[in-house]
């Protein structure tokens, strides 16, 4: 795809300081910036850059003033950083726009599709299913039995979503995820062996969801795994049956949660994060990567350590921690003395 400082300036309301018509086809880091790539100045620790880039056209905000010459055309704006971001978006948006279906697919006779649908080769979709407007369905991507998919949703190469689950519009389910598999639900018998218990709920992902590369969510025993509108989850992450995630909550990598806890809305949970089952978190939680959480969090909480302490007090005791040989050997002075 090929773009002109006309046409970008045009997308994001700016103004053109060169030549107008230089064209770009990549994306590059402003110190990386080379002849045919679009480049951004937001920190101004990187000015001295703009002078030597080789970049074709380089964002910047509107009060950018170059005190010596420039061989990149310059598009002023009111913010860089986020007309930039507003530009990949656009870029994502304009790279993914594909429809149609390709050739071989698996599509049942009872499933039905709205317009603009995208289908990949080697995709499956089962009986019963019901897909929205706009949908893309990657390569490989497996739809089981009486799923729904809503508007606007992307389902990446190899991502599997089971039976009933029911997916909201604008959600992103990418590579290697796995939505609805079998919760981890066993009852020893009486010879020491364990009987699965069945997992005859489901999963439910409201709007504006997205799932990363290689997470899974269990289906619920009775009843349904929740992830409420805008969820955002990092890529593997395990969240296990009849887990309930409330609105606008961001989780990040290797995450994991068990069974039927409830975690409440806004809040942001740090990579390698364990969290036991049958808890509640509250709302506007904050809990620092590698924490481990057994017991109920009150709203507004801020939480590190294993187990999880609140974050000032963490932050003492780890003060007299790393200073636990010196306490003792003090300890041991004192006593000699004696």
């Amino acid at each position: 795809m090929v773009f002109t400082a006309a046409q970008i300036a045009g997308i994001l309301e700016g103004e053109v300081q060169g030549n107008p018509e230089v064209a770009v086809h990549k994306l590059a880091k402003i110190e990386e910036g080379e002849k045919g790539s679009l480049t951004f100045l937001a920190n101004p620790k990187y000015t001295p850059y703009i002078y030597k880039t080789k970049a074709s056209i380089t964002i910047v905000n509107k009060d950018f003033v170059a005190d010596q010459e420039l061989s990149t055309t310059l598009i002023k704006v009111a913010d860089a950083y986020t007309s930039f971001s507003k530009l990949l978006e656009y870029y994502n948006q304009v790279k993914n726009n594909k429809t149609g279906v390709e050739d071989p697919v698996f599509r049942s006779e009872t499933a039905t599709f709205g317009k603009d649908l995208y289908l990949g080769a080697f995709a499956y979709v089962g009986n019963n299913v019901k897909v929205g407007n706009n949908v893309k369905i990657y390569p490989n991507a497996y739809i089981g039995d009486n799923v729904t998919i809503g508007h606007g949703v992307t389902v990446f190469a190899g991502a599997k979503i089971y039976s009933e689950s029911v997916i909201g519009n604008g959600c992103v389910i990418h590579s290697g995820s796995v939505i609805g598999a079998d919760g981890f639900g066993f009852t020893p018998n009486g010879e020491g062996a364990f009987t699965k218990v069945p997992q005859t709920g489901n999963v439910i992902l409201e709007d504006d969801v997205e799932i990363g590369a290689g997470t899974t969510i269990d289906r619920a025993t009775l009843g349904a795994t929740i992830l409420r509108k805008g969820v955002k989850l990092d890529n593997q992450i395990q969240i296990a049956h009849n887990v309930e995630i409330g609105e606008h909550t961001v989780i990040a990598a290797q995450t994991g949660i068990a069974g039927s806890t409830k975690i409440g809305k806004h809040c942001m949970i740090g990579g390698q994060v364990g969290i036991v089952g049958h808890i509640v978190i509250g709302d506007h939680v904050k809990i620092q990567a590698q924490s481990g959480i057994g017991r109920n969090v009150k709203d507004h909480e801020v939480l590190q350590g294993s187990p999880a302490l609140s974050y000032g007090d963490y932050n003492k005791s780890y003060v007299h921690f790393k200073n636990l040989p010196k306490i003792v050997s003090r300890l041991d002075n004192l006593e000699n003395k004696d």
